[in-house]
């Protein structure tokens, strides 16, 4: 393999699984909205 093809896929990578990471964080850590549910025991 070719050391640009090599570098390139390293970082293709790399950026790919750090935006993945950051946006599972993301969704983990923010606050529960309050959403009415369609199910209601009364």
């Amino acid at each position: 393999m070719n050391t640009t093809a090599l570098l390139f896929m390293i970082i293709s990578e790399a950026a790919i699984t750090a935006l993945t990471v950051y946006f599972f964080v993301k969704v983990l850590r923010s606050k529960k909205k309050g959403e009415p549910d369609s199910y209601s025991e009364e």
